[in-house]
């Protein structure tokens, strides 16, 4: 038997849960504050309000829900609401259970104990935006990755870390527009569809955007399509390197000289795992570079985990344009004494919400802290070292997966890294109807294609990284060559 216990206005006997408040309105909520009837009838007073729902007025009815929400009974105790959100996750199944060739965005790459070791300190983990007051090494912490992240993509300015990747490409894109004063971007078409719609939502009011087509043998954009799509009215080119297809573009130079004959900026969505092995987007003409950091020391996680970074040249008309915060170091009256803290902070939202550039608001810096404990870890040659593992693994898997009978990979001739298309059109069968088998063999196959780039018919993006062992490979390309038999 379970002992009565109170909990909020209703008491469990056996197990049950018995309401002794007959009316919703008196129902005191364990885990929101101030539901106390009394407490909330206080605030509204305070507030000149005769319920909540005046604070609702400008949301127009049609939109609003009348009656009540389609919802299961609330979890009136913490242990029946762990046991039943337990119950839910158990239901997931990750990398560790199954074999993963899933990439597009999130990847799997491991994770050195010390960067959870590190984000997971008190005067880290609970620090929320944050002055100098409530600092304990946070500021100089952000700093230190910026510094990082800013010999390793050549760059001499780099933000404090903002929600995602996807973010950073729509905030460096309306950069882009307000520094040029124009409002076209011409993005290559094998940019990926998630990303492409992240810029289209958040930046629909101050740019317009027009995809420019790739060479179909190499999958690299097509520089002749690209002069003829660059006007006067051109802000930015914007290209992925490496590519959502997980092409390496090696027209850098290229592209940059076409934009910067326009009087046009270069953004680069680039990912920093590459950067030890691959040239930095700046060493080719970008102006403006951005990505995730997710792969710099943060595991995957459903729905989270992610930050992005935006990196430039200490070019004014550019820093002042960053709506994101900037940390710097600077020397104290105390000779030999440096403190950490913002550059521009007028320029933000935090400072005049109204004038800020963008609706910024706190964000990933945690995550900030990680990629730098994880760059520190690595070091160049740690870099260097993943990256040329990563292209190694890429490789092998090629040669493996093109040996399979009606099965193509690479599907372009460029070089790759990290993932490449593999074109199952002669197999037989649908990228669908593979995956799902491979699924029941415990293994997640490639992401489907045929949906996003038609075109290319039945192909899909295989991802590989330094966690795949060459037993995993041939694991994975004597499985396929199974299910592509049947």
């Amino acid at each position: 038997m379970i002992p009565s216990t109170t909990c909020s206005g209703l008491f469990i006997t056996d197990g049950n849960i018995v309401d002794q408040m007959k009316h919703q309105r008196s129902f005191i909520h364990p885990y929101i504050p101030n539901s106390a009837p009394k407490t909330k009838q206080d605030m509204l007073t305070e507030l000149g309000a005769e319920s909540c729902d005046e604070f609702y007025e400008d949301i127009p009815s049609s939109l609003r829900v009348d009656g009540q929400l389609d919802l299961p009974p609330p979890k009136l105790s913490e242990f029946a609401l762990q046991r039943h959100v337990g119950a839910i996750l158990n239901k997931n199944q990750t990398v560790e259970e199954n074999l993963s060739f899933l990439g597009g965005g999130c990847f799997h790459h491991h994770v050195p104990a010390i960067c959870d070791e590190v984000n997971q300190r008190g005067e880290f983990l609970t620090a929320y935006a944050g002055e100098p007051y409530d600092d304990h090494g946070r500021f100089q912490a952000t700093f230190e990755y910026a510094s990082m992240m800013g010999d390793l993509l050549n760059m001499d300015i780099v933000n404090v870390p903002v929600y995602d990747g996807y973010q950073a490409a729509a905030t460096a894109v309306c950069m882009a527009a307000r520094i040029a004063k124009r409002k076209t971007v011409l993005v290559a078409q094998t940019i990926n569809p998630a990303l492409l719609s992240k810029i289209r939502d958040h930046s629909q009011s101050q740019i317009s955007i027009k995809l420019i087509p790739n060479d179909p043998h190499t999958g690299q954009l097509d520089l002749s399509a690209l002069r003829a799509n660059i006007d006067a009215d051109t802000a930015a080119v914007f290209i992925e390197n490496p590519s959502y297809l997980g092409l390496i573009e090696t027209q850098g130079d290229d592209i940059a000289a076409i934009a910067h004959e326009a009087d046009a900026l270069l953004v680069v969505y680039a990912e920093p795992l590459s950067l030890g092995v691959l040239t930095p987007p700046a060493d080719y003409g970008a102006d403006i570079v951005c990505g995730d950091i997710q792969a710099l020391g943060v595991p995957m996680q459903y729905g989270g985990g992610h930050a992005g970074y935006i990196a430039s040249h200490d070019e004014e008309p550019i820093v002042l344009e960053y709506p994101s915060r900037l940390f710097g170091i600077a020397p104290t009256t105390v000779p030999g004494e440096y403190g950490f803290g913002d550059v521009a902070y007028e320029r933000t939202s935090f400072a005049v919400r109204e004038q800020g550039k963008e609706w910024v608001g706190t964000a990933s810096a945690l995550y900030g802290i990680t990629a730098g404990v994880y760059l520190a870890t690595m070091g160049p040659a740690g870099m260097e070292e993943i990256g040329r593992t990563v292209m190694s693994n890429c490789q092998y898997a090629m040669q493996m997966l093109d040996a399979i009978d009606g099965v193509t990979a690479p599907c372009f001739a460029a070089p790759c890294f990290r993932e490449f298309v593999v074109d199952f059109s002669d197999a037989g069968k649908s990228v669908n109807d593979i995956n799902h088998t491979l699924l029941g063999l415990g293994i997640y196959g490639g992401i489907d294609l045929s949906s996003n780039f038609p075109e290319l018919g039945q192909c899909a993006l295989y991802c590989f990284s330094e966690t795949h062992s060459r037993e995993d490979i041939d694991h994975l390309a004597s499985t396929l060559a199974r299910v592509v038999a049947q």
